[in-house]
């Protein structure tokens, strides 16, 4: 029996992995011969005194016993020892894995510290020293930190060294998370700059920054004063405070861009400071009603040109004494946004009282029906049109304008017509001979031999603007769209470039899906090169991919910006410098990585 515990306890020995607390194999050993050499003797001794007595027979089976006892002992310190052992190999591993993954040992780090202690001459943990800041006498610790000057500093301002660097930290965290962000609004609206900004930029960026703390602009030229107000427009920042600011007895012109927190009074005030006003541009002007109008017909008499944005407070009634005011004197008109008043009526009475008017804007305006296009017809003096209706207007209507206005019009911008057919895009072909701008959006009627038709061996100019998104078949059960395609597809985007390509600075065919890659390959070659371009759009063309784009790069050496959304095949191309791709996968993470990489070049 007690041959069968010493053989298990010798296993368990010989198990044993390896060295663990100061216990080294030699000492293993030499224990465990011992060990095996005290139990021979004593079964010697047992089998020598088992006959003489039966006292000698009691202390033999009391010897056992003993026996029996030390041998289950050397087996559980064995399996103790086995324990022990295992938990160090696994401590060694994770010791291991986090030095592998660069994390600092407390240890090591202590014993570092220590060792800078020893050569900078400061006291040793267990010593006595003054704080470098406090200079209170306490003891050192091996956590105790170095101050600025290289002394050391007791616990309270350790703890505050400690906040501060969590500060800092957190400041710096933040300044370069609102540097990405400011990187990414720049990209959106198409800006990638290079380098710092320039001493001007700077400086209207600080006006900006401490605005609350100005009192007036003095002669700040009105370019400058114009910058200010798109700043404080995009921060949200016009209250009724700033905007006086703006506010300039002598000035002709007012633009604020953001009137969400100006009030009734607010605007009434900006025409009694402003009696000389010959254009007013107003934005998101909520809380404009009928009594500041009404001050600003009785006070403001040189008004030439309005342009009021999301005046829904404003009545009919107000409108129409408002054009039968200015009528003849007023030049240009842009009102957008309008969902509660402003209804064929009241376009009636622009027509009639406003004969002189040469630039005409409705966008958005949702009482504006049929009868507008007929009673803008009467406006021949028009050379820039805009019109964007929600409700349905027939193609008849459509055609009777641009039939009497075409032959004068420079600019013309039809959005959301819905019903206008191929007859509409003839006529525009027939009758526009002097248009710089062309933009026919939203619509799923006419055909791509239409769209060829319109700039084949027309005797309009090239375009310097085309806007023609949104133009295809909505049939989301046939994707690849009827036999004749619906919209601008690739016959006629190939008969558009081969008129205006040479002179287009701005292009967008945004969701025209029916152009195929093979058409925007052949346009793109690198090959034809289109000098002038330098904003594209191609959002929604699932065909485009990273050879498309920079196919176009190549083409288009004056490119500035590429709007690119839902392009999933745009991945990894290589972006130009001064180039913003807007969407796209990974487009955000490559312009900014490229942009400092361009930095960084510049530096060295």
């Amino acid at each position: 029996m007690v041959a069968d515990c010493l053989q298990g306890a010798e296993t368990a020995a010989f198990q044993y992995p390896g060295p663990s607390n100061n216990i080294s194999a030699a000492q293993i050993r030499q224990d465990y011969e011992q060990r095996v050499s005290q139990a021979r003797q004593q079964n010697e001794q047992q089998a020598n005194g088992s006959g003489d007595n039966s006292n000698d027979n009691e202390e033999g089976q009391n010897g056992e016993d003993q026996n029996e006892e030390m041998a289950e002992a050397a087996v559980v310190s064995a399996n103790t020892r086995k324990r022990k052992s295992q938990a160090a190999v696994k401590a060694l591993k994770a010791a291991k894995q986090k030095k592998a993954k660069g994390d600092d040992n407390d240890d090591a780090r202590h014993l570092n510290a220590m060792v800078n202690r020893r050569k900078s001459g400061n006291a040793l943990p267990g010593q006595f020293d003054n704080c470098e800041y406090c200079k209170k006498r306490f003891t050192v610790t091996s956590y105790s930190k170095t101050g600025s000057g290289g002394g050391l500093l007791c616990s309270p301002c350790s703890k505050k060294e400690d906040l501060q660097d969590h500060q800092s930290k957190k400041i710096s965290a933040n300044k370069n998370k609102r540097g990405r962000r400011q990187n990414v609004s720049k990209i959106l609206d198409g800006i990638v700059q290079l380098g710092a900004s320039s001493l001007v930029e700077s400086c209207i960026k600080k006006v900006a920054d401490h605005i609350h703390d100005i009192e007036e602009f003095g002669d700040l030229p009105p370019d400058l004063v114009l910058r200010l107000s798109h700043i404080l427009s995009k921060r949200r920042a016009l209250t009724s405070r700033t905007v006086d600011l703006f506010l300039r007895g002598d000035t002709t012109a007012v633009d604020i861009y953001d009137c969400g927190k100006l009030e009734e009074d607010d605007f009434q005030k900006i025409f009694a400071t402003m009696p000389f006003l010959e254009r007013v541009n107003l934005r998101f002007a909520g809380q404009l009603k009928d009594r500041p109008l009404e001050y600003m017909m009785g006070h403001n008499t040189s008004i030439k040109h309005i342009h009021l944005d999301a005046a829904n407070l404003v009545s009919n009634e107000c409108w129409q004494k408002l054009f039968k005011t200015y009528g003849s004197k007023l030049e240009s008109l842009r009102l957008s946004n309008l969902d509660s008043a402003l209804d064929d009526e009241s376009v009636a009475v622009l027509a009639e009282h406003c004969p002189n008017l040469r630039r005409l804007k409705l966008d958005t305006c949702w009482l504006v029906g049929d009868g507008a296009p007929t009673s803008i017809a009467k406006l021949t003096k028009l050379e820039h049109l805009s019109l964007n209706f929600l409700r349905e207007t027939s193609s008849e209507a459509v055609l009777e304008l641009v039939d009497k206005l075409g032959p004068n019009l420079r600019t013309l911008s039809l959005n959301g017509f819905k019903n206008a057919d191929d007859a509409v895009l003839d006529k525009i072909h027939e009758r526009c001979q002097q248009l710089s701008k062309l933009r026919f959006a939203d619509n799923c009627v006419c055909t791509d031999a239409a769209y060829a038709r319109l700039f084949t061996d027309w005797n309009n100019p090239p375009l310097i603007h085309v806007d023609l998104s949104s133009t295809r078949d909505v049939d989301n059960r046939n994707p690849d769209g009827p036999e004749e395609p619906i919209g601008l597809a690739s016959e006629g985007f190939k008969a558009l470039m081969n008129h205006s390509g040479k002179f287009l600075e701005k292009l967008n065919i945004c969701s025209c899906r029916h152009i195929s890659h093979e058409a925007l390959s052949t346009v793109f070659d690198g090959t034809h090169i289109y000098p002038v371009l330098k904003e594209i759009d191609i959002s929604f063309h699932t065909s485009a991919d990273d050879f498309l784009v920079v196919s176009i790069f190549k083409s288009c050496p004056a490119l500035r910006k590429v709007i690119a959304f839902a392009c999933f095949g745009i991945r990894d191309a290589n972006i130009p410098p001064n180039v913003a791709l807007i969407g796209g996968l990974n487009a955000h993470h490559t312009t900014l990585q490229q942009d400092s990489m361009r930095v960084i070049d510049q530096m060295f």
